[in-house]
């Protein structure tokens, strides 16, 4: 798990080794443990490690091939890495590391671009080819690791994060007026491409891009999610037996290949829990880490309740934080400048607040990120197949955070585009593949809306902290699994069937049944006293109007009573308008130009 960037220039030109070095120095949290360079003419790289597998300075990037004559870059884990390597030393490679590293350069040698679809895991990587003077990048199927990049026609950055590329300087930092309708409807989602800053562009999950001396570009996708049925229908036993086999594989995957200690984060909820489960058979005294806030209009802040149950349970190292809103509110800045595009999740700031915490004890942990949406588990799935209408109609009245209407009496005249947003959604729910509706939608959350709001929260918050967050419901053989599962199964029992029926006789029966909770911050949400002071200083401080992005009246409709204005899913228009702008002020506005 790492931080990476780099340059490829087009024009002749050296790669600018200061703008690295600035490029690499953003990316210092999320690599702790080493820092290094490689330049070749036309190409530098920069990288930040943290180390996780085979400690050793022989996995330290840039990790240059000399006999191949290939240099890598690389942030993530290959969990297969370590029968990938055998393959490869039986086609006779030889290698010098222990780590997965090595593993991916030696199967870029043996089998080109297809080497890709062979790995099971989370990553971002980028190959140069010093003989075909080519750069190769490539992403996970899910998007787990991010990868961002900005091209003109002289030269193409790539970085971890977009704060990196803006650290580097020359970025266009005008806003994209499509990817904020995006944003403001999808829950702050931007789906790839595009990112709120039209300078800067992110790779597709499941894509790769290859890049030649002269700048000509090749994107392809490697792999998509088929959410149709079997050829052979297969039974509710049927389809539970699979579960519980891929699901143990997926976890002992994501267990083994680290040479640290892993930890479980410990909402208190069935996903979490039931990896505390299967974890605590295999580990002696397994961490457990759990984290609540203050009530706020009665809402019930902490979970402690179910995590100290399951602890108990399980006899886990159990490590608990109770944070107070003045605590929330004072670390809030720090928070929204890890956001590597804005989040208006409220668990964000929590998963921030937590893995500063769990930095201290571990350097690996799983969480449950990616369950709700592989096995549907929230309460907007059975209001959607339940709905009708069209597709669109039936997804956009249960999930959109506002209409198009509404968008355009917030936009300013300058930014107001046409319905978007509609049309994207309902051009991927058309997309062939999905038997029924509800598999059209899973599909379209596991692959496109999730990438961009619970996976990026996580990485972002736990490697602001160099600490890796492992999600072992996004292993690929699982989510294939699940797509293929009819939605009905799924939707059972309120929702995760399949899930619960795992967990049963491993988890209480009190976590599997209670209700569904959700990470809360009600602070974000019921926002009141010097929470609201300060989003009313945000939206009404002199660079707000000055950048001229929402109509004033829009904005004092919000401030004169935010709590009477929730998105469909319980979000805060005020918190969404008012994180957009902060995190702008953060990380844009502060960029000198160059």
């Amino acid at each position: 798990m790492c931080g990476i960037c780099g340059e490829f220039r087009f024009d002749q030109v050296q790669p600018d080794r200061e703008a690295l070095q600035r490029m690499t120095a953003r990316l210092s949290r999320r690599g702790p443990d080493h820092e290094g360079y490689f330049s070749d003419g036309a190409v530098a790289f920069g990288h930040r490690r943290l180390a996780i597998i085979d400690l050793s300075s022989d996995a330290d990037q840039p990790m240059v091939d000399r006999e191949l004559q290939l240099v890598l870059v690389f942030n993530g884990t290959i969990y297969n890495y370590q029968a990938l390597r055998v393959e490869l030393i039986e086609m006779g490679y030889t290698f010098v590391s222990q780590g997965d590293s090595e593993v991916i350069l030696k199967a870029y040698h043996a089998w080109g671009e297809h080497c890709v679809p062979r790995f099971f895991g989370m990553f971002a990587f980028a190959i140069w080819d010093i003989r075909a003077q080519t750069l190769f990048l490539a992403r996970d199927r899910l998007g787990i690791k991010p990868l961002y990049h900005t091209l003109d026609g002289d030269r193409m950055r790539f970085a971890s994060t977009p704060q990196a590329l803006l650290a580097g300087g020359g970025i266009d930092t005008r806003l994209d007026p499509v990817a904020l309708h995006q944003h403001f409807t999808l829950h702050g989602v931007v789906p790839a491409p595009r990112t709120l800053l039209q300078g800067i562009k992110k790779l597709p999950p499941a894509h790769t891009l290859k890049i030649s001396a002269a700048g000509e570009l090749t994107q392809r996708c490697y792999w998509q999610l088929d959410a149709t049925r079997p050829a052979e229908a297969l039974s509710e036993e049927d389809w539970l037996t699979a579960t519980r086999l891929v699901l143990r594989r997926a976890v002992e995957r994501h267990r083994l290949a680290a040479d640290v200690p892993v930890g479980v984060l410990l909402s208190g909820g069935l996903d979490s829990s039931l990896l505390v489960g299967l974890l605590a058979e295999h580990v002696q005294q397994l961490n457990t880490f759990s984290i609540g806030f203050e009530s706020v209009a009665g809402e019930l802040a902490d979970e402690f309740e179910y995590s100290d149950r399951v602890a108990q349970e399980f006899n886990t190292r159990h490590h608990k934080y109770a944070v107070p809103n003045e605590e929330v509110l004072k670390r809030l800045p720090e928070a929204i400048a890890q956001m590597s595009e804005p989040m208006a999740s409220y668990d964000v700031t929590a998963f921030y607040l937590l893995g500063e915490k769990v930095s201290q004890e571990v350097k690996v942990v799983l969480a449950g990120q990616g369950a709700d949406e592989v096995f549907g588990g929230y309460f907007w799935y059975p209001l959607m197949e339940a709905e009708t209408g069209t597709p669109l109609q039936r997804f956009s009245s249960h999930y959109f955070d506002r209409d198009h209407a509404e968008y355009l009496d917030m936009i300013s005249d300058e930014y107001a585009v046409p319905d978007v947003t509609s049309a994207w959604v309902e051009a991927q729910l058309e997309v062939l593949g999905a038997d029924e509706f509800l598999d059209g939608v899973l599909r379209l959350d596991v692959t496109r809306l999730m990438v961009d709001d619970p996976v990026k929260r996580v990485d972002n918050m736990t490697m602001a902290w160099g600490l890796e967050a492992r999600v072992p419901f996004l292993d690929h053989e699982l989510v294939e699994l699940a797509a293929k599962m009819p939605p009905s199964l799924k939707l059972k029992e309120g929702g995760k069937f399949p899930l619960k029926a795992v967990a049963r006789g491993i988890v209480p029966d009190a976590v599997i049944d209670r209700p569904k909770g959700y990470f809360p911050v009600p602070a974000l949400k019921y926002i009141r006293g010097e929470f609201l002071v300060r989003m009313t200083q945000i939206l009404n401080s002199d660079a707000c109007i000055k950048r001229g992005l929402y109509r004033r009246d829009y904005v004092a409709k919000l401030l004169a009573d935010p709590e009477a204005h929730l998105t469909r899913i319980g979000g805060s228009k005020l918190w969404h308008l008012a994180l957009l702008e902060w995190w702008l002020q953060i990380n844009v506005d502060t960029i000198t130009p160059s």
